[in-house]
């Protein structure tokens, strides 16, 4: 039976990780303008949107495709001509916006300090060692075996890409000074708590397939209970906390509390509802689904308040 157009363009979004694409550019743009630089120019975008997209779907591309009940990755069966196709298109469009931006700003890229370039390279060595090495001669090693690793790591890669490069890279491409603050630093890790929050959430879907694989992650060692109401939940209202208390230390307006607070209560109500089963699409629509409600809540603050 074919499935009615919405239903599809759901999927298709969702389960291609465009969804993941669009987050990373919508969070990029809120950091820039929590920590008051100017919006990087398109092409910046496009290779963030784009490299996150390719990143994601390289899990799925890469696995043994067998029919299974798990509806994602049947999608890529369904579709691996497209997917194939999609991530050709996406890794010669970060290429060439890569070397665009190498060719526009080698001379600034000579002269950045090593805390720079560690800045620039610690979250993709990162992110590649979530993957992990799979070699004859270095043996097979990869940070997401590691149960309770896992979150944190997804959650320090995302934070780095989402609010370290926006401004480090504004900064190459006009010729400034990159110089870490306080309030980036304050941002930094606000971005990775609620990421790594999200990323212990979405472990719950996996419950099942981590217990038999013996994969410590939190719902695992912990039970499902424990991991939301003694882990998630407290960690959500100490950085709504933390949040609070930084923004009436810097006078903020109250329509700008406001607004950052949602993402942080949505949160908790979303953990709350945790111990019930739901869809591989419920995950992705609504726990992922917070990284936008965020971004768009913190924009807004910026702009007009």
């Amino acid at each position: 039976m074919k499935r009615p157009f919405w239903q599809a363009a759901i999927r298709f979004i969702f389960f291609g990780n465009y969804f993941y694409g669009l987050c990373a550019v919508a969070l990029s743009i809120e950091a820039s303008l929590q920590q008051q630089y100017p919006l990087n120019n398109l092409l910046y975008y496009t290779i963030v949107f784009c490299a996150t997209v390719l990143y994601y779907t390289r899990a799925y591309i890469t696995d043994n495709k067998a029919v299974t009940s798990n509806q994602r990755t049947n999608w890529y069966i369904e579709f691996k001509r497209w997917v194939v196709f999609s991530q050709i298109m996406l890794t010669i469009i970060v290429a060439l916006g890569a070397g665009i931006f190498l060719y526009k700003n080698w001379q600034a890229l000579k002269w950045l300090t090593w805390q720079s370039w560690g800045l620039i390279l610690i979250f993709p060595v990162t992110a590649a060692l979530y993957y992990g090495i799979n070699s004859k001669k270095l043996g097979r090693y990869n940070l997401r075996n590691s149960g309770w690793l896992k979150p944190f790591v997804i959650g320090f890669a995302w934070a780095g890409l989402v609010t370290v490069y926006p401004v480090l890279f504004y900064s190459i491409d006009h010729g400034l000074h990159f110089q870490p603050t306080l309030v980036g630093l304050f941002l930094f890790i606000k971005n990775f708590m609620f990421i790594t929050v999200l990323c212990i959430m979405f472990d719950i879907k996996d419950y099942a397939v981590d217990y038999n694989r013996q994969l410590k992650t939190f719902v695992v060692n912990v039970g499902l209970r424990k991991t939301i109401f003694y882990i998630i939940i407290p960690l959500c209202v100490i950085g709504l906390v933390s949040f609070i208390s930084y923004a009436m230390l810097r006078h903020f307006h109250f329509m700008k509390i406001a607004l950052n607070i949602i993402p942080f209560a949505a949160l908790i109500a979303v953990a709350w509802s945790m111990h019930r089963r739901q869809s591989i699409l419920y995950y992705l629509m609504i726990i992922d689904g917070l990284m936008l409600v965020k971004a768009l809540c913190g924009t807004i603050a910026m702009v007009y308040f």
